[in-house]
């Protein structure tokens, strides 16, 4: 969501729609005709208002129709939404949103002029781990093989983007001690928020699909948490039993009209970070809850096949990491051979 910008106001310089975020610019140029042109960022306006009114003293002309520059990000960005909606896309959901996001923030760029750069510097100062950064680099050349493809642009820059290394070793997860000193937190400083962290501790859900949750997902009688592929990340359903603990916290949001959200925020805020430091909890995300999860179930010995369904993992390879999760679970495993 765009938020109002702080600074104060500047000649030549507006929203058309108040708080969009699209900024737009006003000028005359060097033949004393009125000039508008839209940017976006206001970082940009200032940029280009700058250089206009440069131009216009130093007398350089306009082109006659400055609408009719090369193709725009946002032109490519609107036939890549095109072509993922009309397709059975891995992840279509996901893919939307950062699809958006970059038409919103680098819409006005000229396509063919983008540079690995340009990108790599969105990516830098956007993204904070390298799962996040590689999802976005795959956005961003899949835009790019689309318009090459429909011969929009010739050159698909995202490739000579570095793509991050990720760690793909042992999932962070909540050791018991961990948990019992993060519970008695929040049963003190943030009780209202508890049934949130239940939830998502003892379901495996994601943060997407959680917070995404209605009145119409939740059945109290069979005890059931029934996921639509309209919520999930693979859009493929899948139900989740509930715990005892999982029911209760249910029971404490108080249910009422059948397409209510059940939570009223979209991620856990403030209170979770807050929690974890007083908590002394470090290196530990929200997604990590589902890490836990997978884990504790497969300590266990709940079998594979099983906590890939409860956890919707598309492959039995993802939920093959928590097997050998836990120094347990490897120990257990082991003193197996000196049985008879």
């Amino acid at each position: 969501m765009a938020t109002k910008h702080k600074d104060k106001p500047q000649r030549g310089l507006f929203e058309k729609e108040p708080d969009s975020g699209i900024w737009w610019i006003r000028y005359t140029d060097s033949g004393g005709k009125y000039k508008r042109e839209k940017v976006g960022r206001r970082s940009d306006a200032v940029k280009l208002l700058e250089k206009r009114r440069t131009d216009a003293r130093m007398g350089v002309k306009m082109p006659e129709n400055i609408r009719h520059r090369g193709v725009t990000f946002e032109q490519l960005a609107e036939a890549t939404l095109t072509y993922i909606d009309q397709r059975d896309y891995r992840d279509k959901r996901n893919a939307i949103q950062r699809v958006n996001r970059l038409k919103e923030e680098l819409g006005q760029m000229e396509a063919e002029k983008m540079l690995p750069s340009d990108i790599a510097d969105w990516l830098s100062k956007n993204t904070k781990s390298a799962g996040t950064h590689n999802r976005y680099r795959s956005v961003f050349s899949l835009i790019f093989r689309e318009a090459i493809k429909n011969r929009k642009v010739s050159t698909n820059p995202a490739r000579l983007v570095t793509q991050a290394r990720e760690n793909n070793g042992r999932p962070r997860w909540l050791r018991p001690e961990e948990r019992e000193r993060l519970f008695k937190v929040m049963e003190s400083d943030y009780p209202a928020h508890l049934p949130e962290l239940t939830i998502s501790l003892e379901t495996g859900m994601r943060r997407g699909e959680q917070y995404a949750l209605t009145w119409r997902h939740i059945d109290m009688q069979t005890r059931h948490i029934n996921l639509t592929p309209d919520i999930t990340k693979n859009g493929t359903a899948r139900s989740i039993p509930m715990t005892d603990d999982v029911h209760a916290a249910f029971r404490t949001l108080q249910p009422g009209k059948s397409k209510d959200r059940v939570f009223a925020n979209t991620e856990p805020h403030d209170w979770w970070d807050e929690a974890r430091a007083k908590a002394g909890i470090e290196d530990y995300v929200w997604h990590a809850n589902r890490h836990t999860f997978c884990t504790l179930l497969s300590e266990k010995d709940v079998p594979l096949n099983i906590i890939q369904r409860l956890a919707g993992h598309l492959t039995i390879a993802v939920t093959a990491r928590y097997a050998k999760a836990t120094d347990n679970a490897m120990r257990n495993a082991i003193e197996k051979l000196g049985k008879k």
